[in-house]
């Protein structure tokens, strides 16, 4: 990982940083706004950006995501990425959502650290991809820049849970963390 990297990382942690604490949208409760000084962040860590190999899924199967307010969320299943996290095979669901572009991918996780250092009920990655992916593509997972879904600051928000195809056997220590 560069200093680059490093650096261009921290400035986009800092502008998320200031649209939680000032903008309208924020899922931070207004009446929270003001003591809000910014999220917490593993710091960047080349060893989890790892190189994932695809298979696609040319006919994708139609899934169901439970939310956290109970409701049902229909994704598409796309693809599956294959790779090694600290000398461990793994692999990740890629799904989007029908109308969506081809390129965006949704990748919702589970992990050792999920409710004891980061948001109880996961993380997400978001993969956006010139166009659709193909057998045997490989593209970079960055778990530095996964994050927690709004409904970890608000249960004015509904978010999808990750399915248990999507529960890693590791820790992930990066991307957002809860302390």
């Amino acid at each position: 990982m560069t200093d680059d990297y490093a650096e261009r990382l921290r400035r986009n942690r800092a502008e998320k940083d200031d649209f939680f604490a000032d903008h309208p949208q924020s899922p931070i409760p207004p009446e929270a706004r003001d003591s809000f000084d910014g999220l917490a962040y593993f710091d960047p860590d080349p060893t989890y950006r790892v190189e994932a190999t695809v298979t696609r899924h040319d006919d994708p199967a139609p899934v169901e995501l439970e939310t956290t307010d109970g409701r049902v969320v229909r994704y598409l299943h796309v693809v599956t990425f294959a790779f090694d996290l600290h000398d461990e095979a793994a692999t990740l669901q890629g799904y989007r959502q029908a109308g969506d572009e081809p390129g965006q991918l949704f990748v919702p996780f589970r992990d050792k650290t999920t409710g004891q250092q980061t948001y109880k009920q996961g993380r997400y990655i978001e993969l956006e991809h010139d166009g659709e992916l193909s057998d045997g593509d490989n593209v970079t997972l960055d778990f530095n820049l996964a994050y927690a879904p709004f409904c970890a600051y608000s249960d004015t928000f509904s978010c999808p849970l990750p399915p248990e195809d999507n529960w890693l056997d590791v820790a992930v220590k990066a991307g957002e963390r809860t302390a």
